[in-house]
């Protein structure tokens, strides 16, 4: 099994710390508004990446937390509260606006069948934690007071950067704008007892003053507490690479003495529009899993949609793109509802071993699914054993093979099919006709077949 590790900027051989076990952390979301499909690819990322993990064998420990503190989440500490704009948007404390986006959240995942993370903590609940974690870098000499507000003291570390290779002297005076409080522009904050918002509606006692904690200590401070000091895998947008991820790294090698925190870093590409943008919150391409959902989408429309493209490449977003998705999903569920069985057989060992040596390459879901229409067409398969192979593919792929059900046709349809069967037997190609524009107003094609007819749901 090999990925591509952005640390090292190539594919690597998968050694996990423990031999059968994989600790994995992921990025998850902040609570302040829904979350939009472009969002909502990266979370499918880490589900893919878990899936390939399990279908390997491997027991996965995984952990994504929750951003439900107001944090200045931008690159210089010097952005907007979106807990507190989110709870003046829609007038609610914040914390009524983390409750309602947390459950927003999870019905999302749930819709879209990813995996339930075996830990899922909110920031919140473990200030004590990052304070802990902060005390823990002052005591061996990391960071420093200015302005009422604890710095993160980058010039201690010899190879700051190092996952986004930032060139210290040309980035750090063009990356921010410029803090006094700063001793070296690319410091950031752990702790604030001072900032722009005098309104700030979390705040917490603590030994350095009743302040909250910077964006970035949560994820070390609560993935060291579930996971310990060192990661197998740490997910996330290819935005967290240059400042978020990059800070991570700084103040958890610091903290545990300067060795490799974690060995491999996995970072997924944007969802892009037709002029190349991404899709933000702030702007008018804001596209929510129920806005698709009102446009007769289903959430595995979507995820179809993702299997497409690998994770480290731009996914290009348009209806057209997904109209064909959805058009693709609706066949193979009608292919896989034909082979469905109940006989327990094994899965054929040739596919099934091309299909594990693909998702093993860097997770190659684009092949894999390619392979899914492969089996189906290869007529010296038989159909009991193409279904037990497409359910030993569904672990990866997570499009609900196994539930399938064929829907139970209406009454009043087989009627009116059977009625048209007869009006062609008799050639009375009007009536046919006819009949089969009511059919279709119970929203049903139907279509002629060796043993009579065929009912299908439009």
């Amino acid at each position: 099994m090999k990925f591509y590790n952005t640390l090292t900027r190539k594919k690597e051989t998968f050694k996990p710390i423990k031999k059968t076990e994989v600790s994995l952390y992921t990025c998850g979301p902040t609570v302040y508004n829904f979350a939009h499909i472009g969002n909502l690819r990266g979370f499918m990322f880490y589900d893919f990446l878990k899936r390939v993990l399990l279908f390997n064998n491997f027991k996965v420990k995984h952990v994504m937390n929750i951003t439900d503190v107001g944090h200045l989440t931008s690159d210089s500490d010097q952005g907007e509260d979106k807990m507190l704009k989110g709870a003046k948007r829609e007038k609610k404390t914040v914390w009524e606006v983390a409750e309602f986006y947390i459950d927003s959240f999870k019905r999302d995942i749930k819709k879209l069948n990813i995996l339930k993370p075996t830990f899922f903590p909110r920031a919140t609940d473990h200030i004590t934690d990052q304070i802990n974690f902060i005390e823990k870098l002052e005591k061996k000499g990391f960071t420093y007071q200015a302005g009422g507000n604890v710095y993160f003291d980058t010039s201690k570390l010899d190879d700051y950067g190092k996952l986004s290779r930032l060139d210290l002297t040309v980035e750090g005076k063009a990356r921010v704008d410029k803090d006094p409080n700063k001793k070296n522009p690319h410091d950031f904050v752990l702790w604030f007892t001072k900032s722009k918002f005098q309104d700030q509606g979390m705040k917490w006692k603590s030994p350095f003053g009743t302040g909250y904690p910077g964006w970035h200590i949560e994820c070390s401070a609560m993935s060291m507490k579930f996971l310990g000091e060192k990661i197998d895998i740490h997910c996330g947008g290819i935005d967290h690479i240059p400042v978020h991820h990059t800070n991570e790294i700084a103040q958890s090698e610091a903290a545990i003495g300067k060795k490799p925190w974690v060995k491999y870093w996995m970072h997924n590409e944007f969802l892009v529009l037709s002029k190349g943008e991404k899709m933000a919150k702030s702007g008018e391409n804001f596209l929510t899993l129920s806005k698709l959902e009102e446009k007769g989408y289903s959430p595995l429309d979507y995820r179809y949609f993702c299997l497409g493209t690998s994770y480290r490449n731009p996914l290009m977003f348009s209806f057209e793109a997904l109209d064909s998705a959805k058009t693709s999903l609706k066949r193979l569920f009608d292919q896989v509802l034909e082979i469905k069985t109940g006989k327990k057989v094994s899965a054929n060992k040739n596919y099934l071993a091309t299909f594990t040596k693909e998702v093993n390459d860097d997770m190659n879901t684009a092949k894999g699914l390619a392979l899914v229409w492969e089996l189906l067409k290869d007529g010296s398969v038989k159909n009991d054993q193409k279904y037990a192979t497409l359910l030993e593919f569904d672990k990866v792929l997570g499009l609900g093979f196994k539930d399938l059900k064929k829907e139970k046709i209406p009454k009043e349809v087989v009627k009116l099919a059977e009625e048209r069967l007869q009006a062609r037997l008799a050639k009375d190609w009007k009536k046919s006709d006819d009949l089969r524009d009511k059919i279709a107003k119970f929203g049903y094609s139907v279509g002629d077949s060796k043993d009579g007819y065929e009912l299908k749901k439009e």
